[in-house]
């Protein structure tokens, strides 16, 4: 799963004043692509790219052959198939359905928007990835106490 940070720029006021950020031409080439990969009951890891397409390598360098995969119904995921047991769901028509859900991913997203908009307000650029691991520390320790977690760190 990936989910795009960066380049936020608040839209006109006035309708006719605003720009489409979809397109190419509107774009100011901030945008960052972050993916994680977790495990289940285990690890997470997270890394940034400039689009979708490029995560694919990542993702096959990480993963042992053989295991399944679940993914959404992005193109870019295509040709994980050739070395994977792939479960796609596509999110218009469910969140889970036959085995298949990216809940994990989108619960990680979730988290790391939340300390976007509360804690750190702006977490695009250089940083990005740093913030994506942080946020992978504390989505993979938050069942452990907060007196166990300082430990850990001293």
């Amino acid at each position: 799963m990936a989910a795009i940070f960066g380049s936020y720029v608040k839209p006109a006021n006035r309708k006719e004043d605003r720009l489409d950020r979809r397109f190419t031409r509107n774009q100011n080439g901030k945008r960052k692509v972050v993916v994680i990969v977790r495990e289940r009951g285990g690890n997470s890891v997270p890394a940034v790219f400039n689009s979708e397409s490029q995560a694919a390598s990542f993702i096959r360098a990480r993963i042992a052959k053989g295991t399944v995969v679940h993914a959404d119904e992005a193109g870019s995921w295509d040709n994980l198939h050739e070395r994977f047991e792939v479960k796609r769901i596509n999110h218009q028509e469910a969140y889970s359905m036959d085995g298949a859900c990216t809940n994990w991913a989108e619960e990680y997203f979730s988290r790391l928007r939340r300390g976007e908009i509360g804690i750190h307000h702006h977490i695009a650029g250089p940083y990005l990835l740093r913030y994506a691991q942080e946020s992978s520390w504390r989505e993979d320790n938050r069942r452990v106490s907060n007196g166990d977690q300082t430990q850990r760190i001293a």
